[in-house]
């Protein structure tokens, strides 16, 4: 039985603001934000991450990484030097553990024109203090955290473009060090981890195929092809995207261009538990990297004026 988690807290970034909303039982349709923090003047937000209670934020810019509270005030923000005068092709990520306590950045610092070698540093959420600065041996654009739900280490998956991708697990040890390690595949995309953290998606940087590994030690548990889906590898690819719709459903993105050059995806259901594709699933959409998945049968979608929308196949959310 997956272990009962807290309501989820999701940022978006509109009009100037961070706003987080709560994602709890029983709401659906279109969320209002539960709470509002305003960056520092001048502060280009790209990542942001709000904590359950909603009294901090942290966020991410291209040159460094801030906590501020509710009301505005400064906790702590830590600079990456030297600042990056490269305006593209990089993009720092920014986690908050399982527990609250720390904070995980990830700094594309190769492609930010600041070394050479992006870096993974942990922060003490509550200080800004930092515990553990490891160096990479990535040159990635850009990175995306995901927290296991149960044991609280933090994968990152590293994207590096036409050289592949790379998978990290950090651990928090009993000393309080954090631990690191990577796995040993350079050409597979982290999508999501299980609701109940038994295990994890890939899909095959070169969008072959989708995979679900072994949580922690990533043995493969079972691979889908493109073909195993119905469709010709010719002119069909899996999506870097999709993910857990319950702990025993996945959800798989294919998509492809149609003779007409007009571009086409369609969302199938996998039951973890045998393998097998058990249908498909209309998400509503408007891209493939529009859902997201919660891991409680709902999803959700951007709504047409920046705010998110929540559904499920059993709320009946137009």
């Amino acid at each position: 039985m997956t272990p009962e988690q807290p309501p989820k807290v999701v940022t978006r970034h509109r009009d100037g603001e961070i706003r987080a909303y709560v994602v709890g039982p029983g709401t659906f349709g279109r969320l209002e934000p539960a709470a509002v923090f305003r960056p520092r003047a001048g502060d280009e937000v790209v990542e942001s991450v709000v904590r359950p209670d909603l009294e901090r934020v942290v966020y991410a810019t291209p040159n460094g990484v801030v906590c501020l509270t509710r009301a505005g005030d400064l906790v702590w923000a830590s600079a990456f030097e030297p600042p990056s005068d490269v305006r593209h092709g990089h993009r720092t990520d920014v986690s908050l553990s399982l527990d609250g306590r720390t904070v995980w950045v990830y700094r594309p610092d190769v492609m930010a024109g600041r070394g050479r070698a992006d870096r993974w540093v942990v922060y003490d959420a509550g200080t800004g203090e930092v515990l553990a600065d490891r160096e990479l041996e990535t040159a990635g654009h850009g990175g995306s955290h995901s927290v296991h739900p149960v044991d609280g280490s933090v994968y990152l998956g590293i994207g590096e473009g036409q050289d592949g991708s790379v998978i990290l697990r950090g651990v928090t040890g009993a000393d309080g060090a954090p631990r690191f390690a990577t796995y040993p595949w350079p050409d597979r995309c982290l999508i999501e981890l299980a609701p109940g953290g038994r295990q994890f998606m890939t899909v095959d940087h070169g969008q072959d195929d989708v995979a679900f590994h072994h949580h922690p030690g990533g043995e493969v548990l079972f691979t889908l092809s493109v073909e195993a889906f119905g469709y010709d590898p010719e002119d069909t690819c899996v999506e870097w995207s999709g993910g857990y719709l319950t702990p025993d459903t996945a959800v798989v993105t294919l998509g492809g261009e149609r003779p007409d050059e007009e571009e086409w995806f369609r969302h199938h259901l996998i039951d973890v538990r045998t393998g097998t594709p058990v249908g498909e699933i209309a998400l509503d959409a408007v891209h493939p990297y529009d859902g997201v998945l919660l891991g409680d049968g709902s999803w959700l979608t951007e709504g047409p004026d920046g705010h998110p929308v929540r559904r499920s196949r059993t709320a009946g959310v137009s």
